[in-house]
């Protein structure tokens, strides 16, 4: 009694084909399929990207900026040591 028979289901189907039409239903799983085509390109695409970045030998940065180590040991060289200071 909970599940429907084969004729609740077949009445269901020429409802939907009487509001929609064959038509629109039609246009509407060629839709579906372009979708589906367009996302498994794009994964395919997005695989072949990664593959080819992994494949790229690392380019050292364009920048001229020294690092944060650089600066460091330049800073610490200019400052007098405490023991050091020259008698007045």
């Amino acid at each position: 009694m909970g599940s429907f028979s084969i004729w609740h289901w077949l009445v269901v189907l020429l409802i939907i084909l009487l509001l929609f039409g064959s038509g629109k239903i039609s246009g509407l799983m060629g839709d579906l399929a372009k979708g589906i085509k367009s996302f498994k390109q794009n994964i395919k695409d997005d695989e072949k990207d990664a593959s080819m970045e992994a494949q790229a030998a690392p380019q050292p940065p364009a920048g001229s900026i020294p690092g944060p180590q650089q600066g460091q040991a330049a800073a610490t060289q200019a400052e007098p040591q405490p023991g050091n200071r020259p008698a007045a």
